[in-house]
Order: structure tokens, then sequence, then C-alpha cells
């Protein structure tokens, strides 16, 4: 796909102004990245998200730089012509600015990331504004933050009154002010996301967020029910049934090597003439029954 050119922040402004909407996805790997970059997708996320879907884990929280660093790495290698932004993990930005930026560098260094998100609001307005100032890009992150998951009081919808609406805005101007090139709005109400995109002049990506943000973003295992159990969510729309696929192709693939009906004689590769007789003598020719 080289001709194929990737995003950037000016040409994401641009878009929003021109009212065209950025469509950004998940990825978490080199096959996942590939197939993202063929469909056209405009911007892919290694989310700390991989947590849950690709390792296993409850939540994000125990996801570390290493795994990030992993996995951004194999993704950048599958999609070379698309724009890249990678999490920082639970607490590797809470601390010092020293200890955020030597995270950053592994991200954008070791995992070859073009960007970076960050989940939170006026708390990390500072580091947002330092990593900035370093050449880095940062995607912001408001709403539901789910490395907060456990001081918010669960997975709840953002933005349901009208103090949590003046928050959310307040967060969102404060990091379009620290230098965030834009802000991804998770389940937050769909005026308030709404209100918040207009207020800006960075684009909004929503996830749970309704229709008038100037992006959308979905993780790549619920597009295609890429997991077993699934789990149905309202904001989420599946357009393909690939677990279910995978489920009943290795079903298959069970029972054959049961009825040994695979492999059939097409999958073999046959010996030369008098290789039998070289190994048992001429009684091998009829070793085989």
């Amino acid at each position: 796909m080289a001709e194929k050119q990737a995003l950037n922040i000016v040409k994401m402004k641009k878009m929003k102004a021109e009212g065209v909407p950025l469509s950004m996805l998940t990825a978490y790997d080199y096959p996942s990245a590939r197939l993202a970059e063929e469909a056209g997708v405009d911007v892919i996320l290694v989310g700390d998200s991989l947590g849950n879907v690709v390792l296993g884990y409850d939540s994000t929280l125990p996801v570390t730089i290493d795994d990030m660093v992993y996995h951004t790495r194999a993704v950048a290698r599958g999609a070379e012509h698309t724009f890249i932004v990678a999490d920082l993990p639970f607490m590797t930005y809470h601390g010092s600015i020293d200890e955020s930026l030597r995270n950053v560098r592994r991200l954008m260094q070791e995992g070859h990331a073009h960007a970076v998100k960050m989940e939170g609001g006026l708390e990390i307005c500072g580091t947002v504004s330092s990593i900035v100032s370093a050449g880095v890009p940062v995607l912001g992150h408001i709403g539901l933050t789910p490395q907060s998951v456990n001081t918010i009081g669960g997975y709840r919808v953002q933005g349901k009154d009208a103090r949590d609406a003046q928050r959310l805005m307040d967060e969102a101007k404060a990091l379009e002010k620290a230098g965030a090139f834009g802000i991804v709005l998770e389940l937050v109400t769909e005026e308030v996301a709404e209100a918040i995109t207009r207020e800006l002049s960075i684009p909004t990506i929503g996830i749970g967020a309704g229709r008038y943000c100037d992006g959308q973003v979905l993780v790549y295992h619920d597009v295609l029910k890429y997991a077993s159990p699934y789990r149905e969510k309202r904001f989420v729309k599946t357009y393909a049934d690939v677990g279910g696929i995978i489920r009943e192709a290795l079903g298959e693939y069970v029972k054959e090597v049961k009825q040994r009906a695979f492999p059939a004689a097409n999958h073999a590769f046959g010996a030369d003439e008098g290789v039998l007789e070289s190994l048992y003598g001429a009684a091998g020719k009829g070793a085989r029954s």
C-alpha cells in the first residue's frame, strides 16, 4: 500500500474544519494492523485495551510499558503508511516529568508510534504540555477513562447532568490549551459530546459518544466479534462474526483429524522411487498399509 499516505495532525485538524470524519480502529499485532491499513483506516490506536482483548486481563490496569512497546512495534511493521497512536498505560505518566518522558521515548523510539494517548483531564495538563514541548503529539482521552475505573465508580456514562457536563467541557478545553492534537470522548452523552466538538478547534473522536464527534474509534475485536464469549455493547456495531467463523473452522479441523479425513492424499508428499527399499530393503516395499 505504498500509495497510501499517512495522516498527520495538521491534516486531521483540516479534516475537522472541512467536516470530513476520521476513522480510527485499534490494532495490537502485525496482521490486524495490516488488514486495518488495507481497509483504509485513517488512524490506528494501539490501545491498552489489549489487556482485555489480547492478554486476558479483566481490566487495562495490569498492562505495562513493555507490553505497549512490544505490541506497538508489531503494529508499526504491519501499517507502515498509517498514523499510529499508542496508549501510555496505567501509572506511566503520573510521576515525575522525567519518568513520563522516558516512557514516551520508549513508545516513540522502540515502538515507532507517531503519537501517544493519555487518559485524564485537568490533572494531566501539565504533563501533556511538557510532552508536546518535547515534540511528541498527544491525543487526550476524557469521559469514561478505564485506567481510573476504580475511582469513577465503574463503567458509567459520563455527562448526564449539568455539573458533569461542565467538568467535561473544562477538561476538553484545558487539554486543547495544553497542546493535545485531539481528544477521545468515551461513553459521553451525545449532547455533551456535540457541544464539546463545536467548542474545540481540534478533532474529537467518539466511542459511545454519539453521532456528532469529528471521528469514531472502535476496538478491532468488537467490530469483528473476535472473542469468546462475546459481550454485546450498545455503542458498538459489529460488522462480521469472525469469532463464530473461527470456532466453526477449528471445530471442523478437530473433527477431520479425529476421523482421519485430514490430511488427505493431496496434502502429502511422495518420495522418489526406491526410497523405501533403501530404508528397509526389498521387504520395505510393502511396509506402508
